[in-house]
């Protein structure tokens, strides 16, 4: 069956993806527990009628409107300048229209930052950094908006907003949790001074406090972990879906722009420590590394997209003349 350019379809990065949200939901079901314990005894809702209204509250984040409006201010970013927009808009509605899509189905912010990276989040959102777009070519950033909108239409997505959605009553009682630790310790030294048993009441509920914090607290790390082991599958597919889109040559450039700019980060973080540290230096070569840190996913990718010239010469004649 022949997929119509520019549509959405299941990918098996998107599927892996799914992966850490199948971990996360046992503590996500544990943590609306505790919150809908308290809510039973005022309003007498039953757990699963709470649970169920929680996870379709959640679906909301796939609707436009109301996505735009929550993950914005919680991902920290804005509205593209007057400035930004002339760089972006043009850019984006050029990729929009090789897919045959509108360019007002989907939404770019910036975010303030001065790192080279841009991301898809729920259904409709890209986000990109004020750096990637002051110091990118316009080509260059043509193929990052390539990548990020291939995450959409790869279903990437999906998955990573359900994943978000379904951690926040685990962060929430995690905060809450050490917030309450700390609440006993202060108890605990203040009055234990008086008695003993305040102290050692104080001592304990700190101590539970605090593992339960832990608790929910491995399961966010363990879910993050899990999500960057498998995330990689989804990067390798949206870059060969920006490639079969004709923006190949555009994310090859801003991929290997991305690793000089690496290498000069770790190249002046070296400097520095070595200045720093002259005699550990001198006395340990080991401590000096031989090579700039380059994350290997950058480094399989920039292979991927320069070994692609069959690739990119099919891409290049896919894409529409102007």
């Amino acid at each position: 069956m022949v997929t119509r350019q520019g549509a959405r379809r299941v990918q098996r990065g998107a599927l892996w993806a799914f992966v850490p949200v199948i971990g996360m939901l046992p503590f996500t079901l544990l943590a609306l527990a505790v919150f809908w314990f308290p809510f039973s005894i005022v309003f007498g809702v039953d757990y699963w009628m709470f649970a169920v209204a929680f996870l379709a509250v959640g679906l909301l984040m796939f609707v436009r409107p109301f996505q735009v409006f929550v993950l914005t201010p919680i991902l920290g970013a804005r509205r593209p300048t007057p400035t930004e927009a002339a760089v972006i808009e043009p850019i984006w509605t050029g990729i929009a229209e090789a897919n045959g899509l509108p360019a007002s189905r989907y939404v770019v912010r910036v975010v303030d930052t001065d790192e080279v990276n841009a991301f898809a989040c729920g259904g409709h959102l890209v986000v990109v950094t004020t750096f990637a777009v002051t110091e990118l070519t316009a080509s260059q950033l043509r193929g990052v908006l390539a990548h990020e909108l291939s995450h959409h239409l790869g279903l990437h997505t999906v998955a990573i907003t359900l994943g978000h959605w379904l951690s926040v009553p685990v962060v929430v009682l995690a905060r809450i949790g050490f917030y309450l630790e700390n609440v006993a310790q202060a108890a605990a030294g203040s009055f234990g001074q008086r008695s003993a048993a305040i102290a050692a009441v104080g001592t304990v509920a700190a101590a539970i406090f605090s593992g339960l914090a832990w608790v929910f607290t491995a399961a966010i790390r363990g879910s993050d972990a899990i999500t960057n082991m498998v995330g990689h599958s989804s990067e390798y597919e949206a870059d060969q879906l920006a490639v079969r889109m004709g923006f190949g040559a555009e994310l090859a450039g801003a991929l290997r722009f991305v690793l000089g700019h690496l290498e000069n980060v770790n190249k002046r973080g070296d400097e520095e420590d070595a200045a720093a540290q002259p005699d550990q230096a001198r006395h340990d070569p080991d401590s000096q590394s031989d090579s700039p840190k380059k994350p290997a996913h950058f480094l399989n990718r920039a292979r991927l997209c320069s070994d692609v010239k069959h690739g990119l010469g099919v891409a290049r004649s896919r894409r529409p003349r102007r």
